[in-house]
């Protein structure tokens, strides 16, 4: 096989980059990196190198940058390098050293091509094979489902990833030939790392069952990417059959979910993009076998049970913010939208928009509290001799929980006056003995 041919067939047959476009190599000085570098400038591309000093190995992690350093001079390219606190970055974000070592190149990489007056421009790592068929089997052992069998994708926004066809020992032979220096990773040899346990022990322990363990692998990645192009199209379909948007909420109709097949999959599908996990699923099926007010949460958004919908909404705020009105005159912008506050000398005639609130003036005292309402909060409602409590009241008019949690009430020395939007309190109302209105207008979110 002629790496150099198979390369520039790879990145022509999946439309990775075009030759004059500018590339930025991810190198860390390891055998794959260095014999990405030395291909694209036998291919003749236009590359700068970047290298990543994570600091975890003492002197072995400098001694990888010094070599880095001299690969860039070696090509005659632009060098970028960054020294990371990884340590550090672990303890504050409590997260594994590879995760850490992740979050922290790509965050880096992201800003150089942000940073860079020479566009287009992408980001090349030396994942090859090898990797791929690990990365497989881990995401199998995790089951991350179809989507993780896919495997490592040679192309993903500017990530690109040209030597993905090539197994580790094409890369080896390669380095060999054309007498590339590279460095030996230590940690590599190390079994503490998930991945490197995959490459040194069950890999090899399979090989010896399966002879053509890696080859099938490759041919299974090929054809579950196929296969998954396939699936998210037919996905897509019927989530455009279930889903009606409402603002900032999703409305799925139950009867209509419970009749969809693989059930399990396409509740998964519907909700995992709002930060629910696969094992989740389950209990928001259940959902579907609940009564009203029943919910699952993730950490930004709630799955609630509605009669006969489910409704997947974001979590609401704290509920601890209030706003004081001192004078009659005034607008008032909050989360739901503008209060408008004004005081009229008659009281005229009495509108029945539930945005509009008319007051006889001479009960209230300021200043005036505005802020969500709280267990425990009742009012008089208009019309009715006794009072109730909110949270009954707004199950009385069938409002959901998501809904529930957007309601606010305008109190006055601690009475509440006005759910707001909704109902006035009786005792506020206008009478033929009101000479004076305090009129509250509520528009719509700036």
């Amino acid at each position: 096989m002629n790496l150099l041919s198979s390369f520039k067939q790879y990145i022509k047959t999946e439309n990775l980059f075009a030759e004059k476009d500018r590339l930025l190599l991810a190198v860390s000085g390891g055998v794959d990196s260095v014999v990405l570098c030395d291909l694209c400038q036998q291919a003749g591309y236009h590359f700068a190198i970047a290298h990543c000093n994570f600091q975890l190995r003492g002197q072995e992690s400098n001694g990888d940058e010094v070599f880095v350093t001299a690969l860039a001079k070696k090509y005659g390219v632009d060098f970028f390098v960054e020294k990371f606190d990884t340590q550090a970055y672990v303890s504050e974000n409590k997260s594994s050293i590879q995760v850490a070592a992740r979050e922290l190149r790509y965050n880096w990489f992201a800003q150089l091509i942000n940073q860079s007056t020479h566009l287009p421009i992408h980001l090349l790592t030396a994942h090859h094979a090898d990797d791929n068929m690990e990365t497989i089997l881990m995401n199998f052992f995790k089951g991350s489902g179809i989507n993780g069998l896919k495997g490592i994708l040679p192309k993903q926004q500017h990530i690109t990833r040209p030597l993905l066809f090539a197994s580790k020992e094409e890369i080896l032979e390669f380095a060999s030939e054309y007498n590339l220096n590279f460095r030996e990773d230590s940690s590599n040899s190390s079994d503490k790392y998930t991945r490197n346990y995959f490459r040194n022990q069950l890999i090899p322990g399979l090989e010896k069952v399966f002879p053509q363990v890696k080859e099938n692998l490759l041919n299974n990645a090929n054809r579950f990417r196929e296969i998954n192009t396939i699936y998210q199209s037919a996905v897509e379909q019927i989530k455009q059959k279930l889903v009606v948007p409402q603002g900032s909420e999703i409305h799925i109709p139950v009867l209509k979910l419970l009749k969809t097949p693989a059930l399990n999959t396409i509740i998964y599908e519907l909700i995992k993009d709002f930060d629910f996990t696969a094992h989740q699923a389950s209990a928001v099926e259940k959902l579907l076998h609940s009564e009203s007010g029943k919910y699952v949460e993730s950490g930004t958004h709630r799955i609630l049970r509605n009669r006969k919908w489910l409704i997947i909404a974001p979590l609401q705020q704290d509920a601890g913010t209030q706003y004081l009105v001192k004078e009659e005159d005034a607008e008032i912008i909050f989360p739901q939208g503008t209060l408008h506050l004004a005081k009229k000398e008659q009281a005229g005639k009495i509108s029945t928009d539930p945005d509009l609130a008319q007051l006889d003036s001479r009960h209230i005292q300021y200043p005036l509290l505005l802020r969500k309402w709280k267990k425990g909060d009742y009012f008089y409602p208009l019309g009715m001799p006794r009072k109730k409590k909110i949270g009954r009241f707004l199950t009385d008019l069938k409002y959901a929980l998501t809904e529930r949690e957007k309601v606010w009430v305008l109190e006055s020395n601690k009475k509440i006056i006005w759910v707001v939007g909704i109902r006035i309190d009786d005792r506020f109302k206008i009478t033929p003995a009101t000479t004076t209105t305090l009129q509250l207008q509520l528009g719509s979110p700036k």
